[in-house]
Parts: C-alpha cells; sequence; structure tokens
C-alpha cells in the first residue's frame, strides 16, 4: 500500500509539471507573429523599404507599421498600444519614471542618423541659410516675408527645429502645418514665397541610378552655415555622418518587450547588416554598422 502511494504521487507530480509546461506561449516570437508599432510618420520612404525586405525574410511575421506624428508615437507606448516605436530623440527621465509607474520596461537604441532638410522653391533667391536667418524666418523678423511650412504641429521636425534653432523662441504668425512631409514639398514646389522643413527621405532622389545622394528636383534644398567652420553644407550622408551639418538628429526604437517578442525581432532587424543597409541607400548614416570615413581629393 505503502509502494502503491508513492507511485500514485510521482505520478500526480508528473501530470503537475507537464501541465506546467503546456501554459500558453507568447502569441509571437522574433520572426513570428503579429504586432502593430507606432513610427514617426517622418520615416515613411525608407521604412517602407525595410518592411518589405522584413516581410519577404519572415513570411509568418506580420508587422502593422503606424505613421503617426511623433507625439502619438509616444503616446501609443505609454498606452500600451505599440510595444515598439520608432522616433527621434529617446526617452527623458520624466517618461522614464512614467515607464515604472505603467510596469513599462524600455529598452532604447539609436540605429541610424539623418537630417532636416529646409526646401524652397526653386523660384527663391535664397539657398545659402544661417542659423540667424533661420530663426528670424522661423520668428516672422526675417527682412522677406516667408510662409514657413511644416509636416505636423505634432511632428519631431517641429520639435526638433525648437530646441535646436528657436531655443525658447516662439513661432511667429507665418507658420504652419500641412497634413505631412510630402505635402510640405508639394507646398513648396507651388509657392514661391514658401519655406519648408522635411524629413530627408522626402527630398532624396530616390531613382538615383549611382546613390550618390541626390536631391529632387522639384525644389531646392538650402544649404545651411556650419557656425564652427564656416562652410554651408547640404544634408549629404558624409555631413550626417560627421554631424557637421547643422540639422543632424538620430533615429531611436524604444522597445518595452519582455521577452524574444515580433517587436524585438524588427528591432534587431533594423539594428544589423541588412537593416543598416537599408538605411545607408536611403542617404541616412547607418550606426550600429562600422564605418569608415576617408577624405578625397577629386582631380578636375
Amino acid at each position: 500500500m505503502r509502494i502503491s502511494s508513492r507511485f500514485l504521487f510521482i505520478c500526480l507530480s508528473v501530470f503537475f509539471f507537464a501541465s506546467c509546461d503546456d501554459r500558453p506561449a507568447h502569441p509571437d516570437s522574433l520572426g513570428k507573429g503579429e504586432i502593430d508599432i507606432s513610427v514617426d510618420e517622418t520615416y515613411r520612404p525608407v521604412m517602407e523599404q525595410i518592411s518589405t525586405i522584413f516581410d519577404s525574410s519572415f513570411p509568418d511575421a506580420k508587422v502593422h507599421i503606424h505613421y503617426k506624428p511623433e507625439a502619438e508615437c509616444f503616446k501609443d507606448y505609454f498606452d500600451k498600444k505599440a510595444r515598439l516605436i520608432l522616433v527621434t530623440r529617446d526617452l527623458n527621465l520624466q517618461e522614464k519614471d512614467a515607464c515604472k509607474s505603467r510596469q513599462i520596461y524600455p529598452f532604447s537604441l539609436a540605429v541610424a542618423r539623418d537630417a532636416v532638410a529646409v526646401i524652397l522653391n526653386n523660384e527663391s533667391p535664397d539657398s545659402l541659410l544661417d542659423m540667424n536667418m533661420l530663426k528670424g524666418i522661423l520668428t516672422g523678423q526675417y527682412n522677406k516675408k516667408y510662409t514657413v511650412v511644416f509636416d505636423n504641429q505634432a511632428s519631431s521636425t517641429v520639435r526638433f527645429i525648437n530646441d535646436s534653432v528657436l531655443k525658447g523662441e516662439k513661432m511667429g504668425g507665418n507658420v504652419f502645418a500641412a497634413k505631412g512631409n510630402a505635402e510640405v514639398v508639394d507646398y513648396v514646389m507651388k509657392n514661391p514665397n514658401a519655406i519648408g522643413f522635411v524629413g530627408l527621405g522626402y527630398v532624396s532622389d530616390s531613382s538615383d541610378p549611382n546613390n550618390t545622394g541626390a536631391f529632387i528636383k522639384s525644389v531646392k534644398v538650402a544649404a545651411i552655415k556650419n557656425d564652427a567652420t564656416g562652410e554651408f553644407l547640404q544634408p549629404y550622408q558624409a555631413y550626417i555622418a560627421l554631424k557637421t551639418y547643422p540639422l543632424t538628429r538620430h533615429l531611436y526604437y524604444i522597445n518595452s518587450e519582455s521577452y524574444h517578442g515580433l517587436g524585438t525581432g524588427f528591432a534587431n532587424f533594423i539594428s544589423n547588416q541588412r537593416g543598416q543597409l537599408v538605411f545607408f541607400h536611403a542617404h541616412m548614416f547607418p550606426v550600429r554598422s562600422e564605418m569608415v570615413i576617408r577624405d578625397a581629393q577629386i582631380n578636375q
């Protein structure tokens, strides 16, 4: 009888632990499942390319990308509507404290560097701008009255220009918001007195066969003065890499997954070789890759 009881106890123990192993697993993994992520609308052109390659590489994975102004991406993150977001800044200390109270455990990483491009109508006499001129245009105090157009009032571009150019000064009554970067380009193309601020992906010429970083011809991309060197520079890849173009910024992913889920898989993809190569061909600077920049002399 003692032997039978012991045998029964062992059987029950095996059944219990087997039942524990049958607990529901996470609904997604690094390369399988379905997930919604929020991405700064500024990066739609390059992220559409990355999404196409990722989908072909992981046919069992469905990453639904929602392109939104940066402020809305952060809202989705804190509301737990998106476990992964791609934005142009890291979490600040206050937001990290908010994550703790919401039991969100963030991990963030810069994956690429790009720039804000300043665009003008092709008929505009201006093409070389310094930071004081930009500030004057944005505040409405410049000697020529420009209509200033941004993509969205809650966008990363507006925040970046406020932080890096205005530095506390208010925008003038000549500043307006469109409905996206493409709309900004279209407006500037049609209006001689307009100046726009857009993400680099919307002015890069994707049809350039040699991938030289050429810009689209429908608008003029201004050169911005580097106060340290005195050079007027356009947002070419080399100047973005060296951060000598004054309006340079980073692209970050912020991930809240506590397991190896699809958000982590997508974040890994854009951080590794194939994703980094897409950033490179989009004329951004891939910061997770080893790249060598050398000085070159062109013989006439």
